[in-house]
């Protein structure tokens, strides 16, 4: 199905609620056949969920996981500038450089387990603004951010992993999912690049700041994502909601990811039924936003880089999940024999 036309927070409200849900055929397709495979029943844990999962979301059975993607989105934070990461903002642009030059983390995880890779930096030149004086970006900005992502889901993909980069972004994930779920700015602040003592202290000042300024306005989620995130987690999620027309099922990577997917499922309770989050970050607020969303992830692996690194992980659990349940034998067929009544 054609993601609808975007280009107001109008049209975003009345895309969130006009999602196309699970195909059910091909779920009880999927629910027939697990019993008749040849291991006992809930053997194989979640994998036999994975691969429901995947058949009601891609909209048919056998699931199949032979085209895997992974993109990353990339941005600058005006509130960098605020001391909120060990890093300088000029590291967003050399990074993508490295994803270009394929010496990144992402790129041989990609080139490892066969996932086409491709990154998009947005408008690099143009930080967001310092969002503890003014919004983020204006509605028209944000807009235009959710519309380039949705321009990267393509029909033909089997699943689609979701990054980001950018120098300041887990101050934006973290006030995002205050301004989204309350509470204290300690509960969703960490240190991100490495920041420790007196520089998490401001970090979390600054989130505490951003939220407090902008409370009165961010009742309506896509306010909140305008006000408190940037281009790369926008377009994360436009990328998200395109995929739920186009039957792609999504792996999240870590925070700031699941923080820009989160802003459509505050919209639209089940917005995020066709995704999966691919680890649980080392970012302390990951775990209390996954505890929000209802998500389970699929790996615990300590770490926190970014750059879809989890996400990619992830995949491989689902091409697992996809093998095992497609290429099976049944009881019948291999001659063996069932469970005693």
């Amino acid at each position: 199905m054609t993601p609808p036309t975007i280009t107001s927070f109008a049209d975003l409200g009345r895309a969130v609620a006009a999602l196309p849900g699970p195909d059910e055929v091909a779920g009880e397709a999927a629910a027939k056949r697990e019993p008749q495979l040849t291991k006992p029943a809930g053997a194989l844990g979640r994998l036999e969920e994975l691969a429901a999962w995947l058949a009601r979301w891609q909209g048919r059975h056998p699931p199949a996981v032979g085209v895997l993607k992974a993109h990353v989105f990339a941005a600058n934070h005006g509130v960098a500038a605020r001391g909120v990461s060990a890093y300088p903002a000029s590291v967003t642009a050399e990074m993508v450089r490295n994803f270009e030059a394929g010496g990144a983390a992402i790129n041989q995880l990609c080139r490892a387990f066969g996932v086409a890779f491709a990154a998009d930096a947005l408008k690099l030149d143009r930080p967001t603004q310092d969002f503890t004086k003014a919004p983020a970006m204006s509605e028209v900005e944000c807009v235009d951010a959710i519309v380039f992502g949705m321009g990267v889901v393509t029909d033909g993909t089997d699943a689609l992993a979701l990054g980001e980069m950018g120098i300041g972004n887990t101050t934006a994930a973290a006030a995002l999912a205050m301004g989204l779920y309350g509470g204290a700015a300690a509960d969703w602040t960490g240190a991100g690049t490495g920041v420790v003592g007196e520089r998490l202290k401001q970090k979390t000042a600054v989130v505490a700041e951003a939220v407090a300024l902008h409370r009165t306005e961010i009742a309506s989620p896509f306010e909140a994502l305008r006000r408190l995130g940037g281009r790369e987690l926008a377009a994360i999620a436009g990328a998200v909601l395109a995929a739920r027309f186009r039957r792609v099922p999504v792996v999240l990577d870590g925070y700031a990811a699941t923080a820009a997917a989160a802003v459509l499922e505050a919209a639209q309770p089940g917005a995020l039924d066709h995704c999966q989050v691919g680890h649980l970050s080392a970012e302390p607020g990951h775990r209390r936003l996954l505890e929000h969303l209802g998500k389970t992830p699929l790996l615990d692996l300590g770490m926190r880089l970014g750059e879809a690194t989890g996400a990619v992980l992830a995949l491989q659990v689902l091409k697992g999940a996809a093998a095992c349940h497609a290429g099976m034998a049944t009881f019948q067929s291999a001659g063996v024999s069932g469970k005693d009544s």
